[in-house]
């Protein structure tokens, strides 16, 4: 059973979670955030679920969420791109659920803005993918060229670095083996390919660095693709780290990895968890609220 445990990091975007219990879950803090007025909107929008089947109103919002009952010992919200999701023991009423909510509504309508908010900026900054294009590479910007001529369709790709001030634009400039008239379809794909090669190698630098500072071993790395997680840890030593991770700083990296192999010490989020992360990445809860804040480009 020990080998199947396994703790997750949420994506910044796509999900935030809470349990009514006020028990440390995923990425959420050790403690809940203290209730406040959710941010101001010009007027009370509803906010509804694609597979809402239930409805209520949270400080003047109207919020049709999903309702699920299973195997669980709380109440458990999740806010998410799609919306409000709550999971509820078979044996709690609807009244006890309605009190949750309601309890926690400042919180709910909050994280429900906040998501709406960074979604609008998401779809702001969706690529369009064509002969220069940008996006970011380890925290820079990086054009996309595409050259036929040059014989490193093998590589995938060639990583050109331009002098500061030069006509270029971007430092970095991916060089990719393509007609000028490829498609976006081939030119995201080829990128796509590209970054993941890179997020591997990247990623195993790493954790190579920390688990020896951390006295673990992690023993396989795979790459995902989740809609909610940043990252993964089982308890067998299998570490799960998003792709598009490699779009980050390498020191928001730095924690992203450190939190996931300190799970292999620690498999909860309580206070001893968090001093293994800082004993490794001091300023750890800056690069945090960087991973949550940040606006990566909607790849589509």
């Amino acid at each position: 059973m020990h080998a199947l445990l396994q703790y997750t990091l949420d994506l910044f975007g796509p999900d935030d979670t809470v349990d009514a219990s006020r028990r440390a879950v995923s990425e959420m803090p050790t403690r809940p955030p203290a209730d406040g007025p959710p941010s101001p909107q010009p007027d009370a929008a509803a906010f509804r679920h694609p597979r809402a089947n239930r409805e209520v109103r949270l400080c003047g919002h109207a919020v049709e969420y999903e309702f699920k009952r299973g195997k669980r010992s709380t109440i458990g919200f999740s806010v998410g791109v799609d919306g409000l999701s709550v999971r509820a023991p078979k044996w709690v009423t609807l009244t006890d659920v309605q009190k949750a909510l309601d309890e926690k509504a400042s919180w709910i309508v909050r994280k429900l803005v906040e998501s709406r908010e960074r979604h609008a900026r998401m779809h702001a900054n969706r690529i369009e993918w064509r002969d220069g294009a940008v996006l970011p590479f380890l925290g820079e910007p990086m054009r996309i060229t595409l050259d036929p001529t040059h014989a490193f369709a093998t590589a995938g790709g060639c990583l050109q670095v331009r002098e500061p001030g030069s006509d270029a634009g971007a430092k970095l400039e991916l060089q990719l083996a393509l007609a000028r008239h490829a498609t976006a379809e081939q030119i995201r794909d080829a990128v796509q390919a590209w970054l993941m090669r890179q997020a591997k190698r990247v990623f195993t630098e790493r954790l190579d660095v920390f688990a020896p500072r951390l006295q673990v071993q992690w023993r396989k790395l795979s790459l995902s693709s989740a809609g909610t997680r940043w990252g993964s840890a089982r308890a067998d030593g299998a570490i799960r780290l998003h792709w598009r991770l490699i779009h980050f700083r390498t020191d928001v990296i730095d924690y992203v990895v450190a939190h996931e192999l300190s799970h292999l010490r620690v498999m909860d989020h309580s206070p001893r968890f968090w001093d293994t992360v800082r004993s490794v990445v001091p300023d750890y809860q800056e690069l945090r609220g960087r991973l949550k804040e940040e606006t990566l480009p909607m790849w589509s």
